[in-house]
């Protein structure tokens, strides 16, 4: 008998749909009580499951090579199917759940004894499901009683996050549905390789590339930018770090040409005079010498944007290659400054938003795990909000702790005398994807006791003093939010194996065992109509929706509170402000060190050049990899890192395509191979940031943070980079150029 489910991809926040059929019953997944664990299931007893596009407006039927081989890692050989307790040796054995979550919560209560609540933290991640990441903000503010728990969408959507807060008084990613940019003239994307993170999602900008109003801000050449060739728009390839130089030099055009829209500017928003004064000394020849993008492309570019608001649409696009920067919550405000110029927010045709990245990195961060949130997206801060949520869980509201530290500084805090001395960590593998890994690494080797919730041993995993293998997506019931801000229902297509639990099931137990006040169930849907009502009058109002309609396949964009159908298209009528108005906040490029006088400051490496590091993702992996890099496909497509660096940078410093290079600075050192490309400027270098190890990008990337979002300083790095002495038996790699 043939069985299929309907759902979506377990990886970025696109979330295409797909289709998952097996060749056996889908049997009902078991919920085993906390006694001892059955004997796990093989690796390989689950039936093979094909995977099929299904028609979907975000993907419309397509898949990703991550997509279409997504299903393989549920029956992978690596998968850990009992809890494995490290011994004195370090080496992981298995143990029985009972002893498993016995340990856990010794664990807790020794750190809370000795150190303090907050000498337990938690470290979260945008692909949990909305029901997973909602109670696991409950299981840590009132199971353990702890402030400290933040989550890995603090390297993600956190500097946007922050300037849609400021500016429209609501964050979600993309305030319409993605559908929209089929019509649009004009698109301005800044920092972001769709064609590679999210391939399906090229067809919508087709309308745009047909109209010749495709414009893409990248320092690289990348795949996307590619799309810009042949009259289809416009390439502006900044030096890294300069994107808010350039967005305020579009902003002068725009107000010097008189291309504003005034009637909108004086009836939706204010600030107006205080960013024209900001933007008076950004004139484009002045831009051009900062940023190297020519003067009269500065023009064009917003010409295009201008055009296409009064005719055919435009809209504007960030991503992580502008927000993940020390001063990533500016540059997004001035990409919607210059959105609300142009009257673009709210209007019918047009519209600003940024692009999630992990799969639920919407509801991921809407619903408490971020440090200073509750869920419906109000501020911890907040007494009403406190006396709301507190009312729904059923417990005083002094029992709910203030705000804690964001991802960064609660990662450098582990094992710190007033720091975390006990960590759990779910759906992240900050070992590999946090800033200054060694750091991080050496932090976690610290703790007095780290528990990771996982189905892989990945380098985070490997870390751990117990390991706690949890679900995969094909197994699991539940909800997630994509990057419309439309919230989609994942069904399970298979059971796990025997000895594999969910996130809610383990955090049941564990508050079980705590005496914790309040419920917590592993009944998905249960936990979803709880989410709905500590969400209701909230920004992230989820109230109106339920299983019901999902799965009848009704679309629901948040806010949807009890009664309405919902919000496809937000700021239609007004700004989540009080007066109903957008906030314009004039914002200024931060003095930057060139690399030159930041490498002064740290030891010289006489054999290398000093040069500017970027890091990205490639087409084949996702995240840290600690998925990808387990499909044979994708793992054989791209095995290793390879830095990406000018011919002409090369041939100065000796480096031939394929030979070993040293990227390094005072954090670490990266050693892996050379790709030549002339689609990269010239002062700058690129690595991937999915490998682990000698590989790992994120040995180099520093833990200096935005101010306002807490963002890391991903893409402007100084390193130096130099050849080294390669083995005789090195692959060759190929010289890529770009097109």
């Amino acid at each position: 008998m043939t069985t299929s489910a309907d759902t979506h991809c377990p990886y970025c926040a696109l979330q295409c749909a797909m289709t998952l059929t097996s060749p056996a019953d889908l049997a009902p997944a078991s919920q085993p009580g906390p006694g001892p664990a059955p004997t796990p299931a093989s690796p390989k007893a689950s039936p093979e499951l094909d995977v099929a596009g299904r028609d979907f407006p975000t993907n419309r039927g397509g898949l990703c090579r991550k997509g279409w081989t997504s299903a393989t890692l549920l029956n992978h050989a690596g998968r850990i199917t009992e809890p494995l307790l490290k011994g004195a040796d370090g080496i992981h054995r298995p143990i029985a759940w009972d002893q498993a979550l016995d340990l856990a919560v010794a664990a807790v209560k020794d750190a809370r004894a000795r150190y303090g609540a907050d000498a337990v933290g938690v470290f979260g991640g945008g692909g949990l499901t909305n029901e997973k990441a909602y109670q696991l903000g409950k299981f840590a503010r009132l199971a353990l009683g702890t402030s400290r728990i933040d989550y890995n969408g603090r390297f993600c959507m956190s500097s946007a996050a922050a300037a849609g807060m400021r500016a429209f008084g609501v964050d979600r990613g993309l305030p319409f549905p993605l559908e929209a940019l089929d019509t649009a003239s004009t698109i301005l994307m800044l920092g972001s390789n769709v064609a590679e993170t999210m391939p399906p999602f090229v067809q919508h900008l087709q309308g745009a590339r047909d109209a010749g109003g495709l414009v893409v801000v990248d320092p690289r050449r990348s795949a996307t930018a590619a799309f810009t060739a042949d009259g289809a728009g416009l390439h502006l390839q900044p030096l890294p770090g300069t994107d808010l130089t350039l967005l305020l030099g579009l902003s002068h055009v725009v107000i010097h040409e008189d291309l504003v829209d005034t009637a909108y500017l004086q009836e939706r928003t204010s600030g107006y005079s205080g960013v024209v004064r900001s933007v008076n000394a950004f004139w484009p020849e002045r831009v051009q010498s900062l940023t190297g993008v020519p003067a009269e492309l500065i023009r064009e570019t917003a010409r295009l944007l201008a055009a296409g608001a009064r005719k055919g649409g435009s809209y504007i696009l960030t991503g992580r290659g502008v927000e993940q920067h020390v001063d990533g919550t500016d540059t997004a405000t001035a990409a919607i400054n210059l959105s609300l110029l142009l009257g673009l927010p709210g209007s019918a045709r047009s519209g600003y938003g940024t692009l999630t990245g992990q799969g639920n990195g919407q509801g991921g961060r809407e619903h408490g795990q971020k440090a200073d949130q509750l869920p419906g997206y109000r501020k911890i801060t907040d007494p009403a909000a406190r006396a709301h949520v507190a009312a729904v869980w059923g417990v005083p509201e002094d029992l709910i702790p203030g705000p804690g530290l964001p991802a960064v500084q609660l990662l450098k805090s582990l094992g710190k005398p007033d720091g975390v001395r006990c960590l759990f960590v779910h759906a992240s593998n900050i070992a590999v994807a946090a800033p200054d890994a060694n750091a991080v690494i050496e932090g976690l080797r610290s703790l007095d006791f780290l528990v990771v919730c996982d189905f892989f041993l990945s380098e985070t995993a490997a870390e751990a003093d117990l390991i706690l293998p949890v679900l995969q997506w094909a197994e699991e019931e539940g909800t997630l939010t994509n990057l419309e801000g439309r919230v989609l229902r994942r069904r399970r297509a298979i059971s796990p194996p025997a000895g594999a639990r969910s996130e809610l099931w383990i955090m049941a137990r564990l508050a079980e065992r705590l005496d914790a006040p309040s419920t917590y169930s592993e009944d998905p849907e249960t936990v979803f109509e709880e989410l709905r009502l500590a969400s209701a009058g909230g920004l992230a109002d989820y109230s109106g929706i339920d299983y019901a309609m999902l799965d009848r396949g009704e679309a629901a964009y948040w806010p949807y509170p009890a009664g309405s159908t919902g919000t496809p298209r937000l700021f239609r009528d007004g700004f989540a402000h009080p007066d109903g108005n957008a906030v314009m906040v004039p914002v200024a490029p931060r003095r930057r060190r060139t690399p030159e006088a930041e490498a002064a400051g740290h030891a010289i490496d006489p054999a290398g050049k000093a040069m500017t590091l970027i890091t990205g993702r490639l087409l084949e992996h996702y995240q840290s990899g600690a998925q990808t890099r387990r499909v044979a496909e994708l793992a054989a497509a791209q095995p290793e890192a390879r830095m990406q660096i000018h011919p002409g940078a090369a041939h100065a410093l000796g480096i031939a395509a394929g030979t070993l290079v040293s990227v390094s600075n005072g954090r670490g050192e990266v050693v892996c191979r050379a790709e030549l490309s002339t689609g990269i400027r010239p002062e700058t270098v690129f690595l991937p940031f999915h490998f682990p190890g000698a590989e790992s990008a994120n040995r180099l990337t520093e833990a200096a943070t935005d101010p306002v979002s807490g963002m890391p300083e991903f893409k402007f790095n100084t390193v130096w980079v130099r050849p080294v002495a390669a083995p005789g038996s090195a692959r060759m790699l190929q010289t890529t150029e770009a097109s």
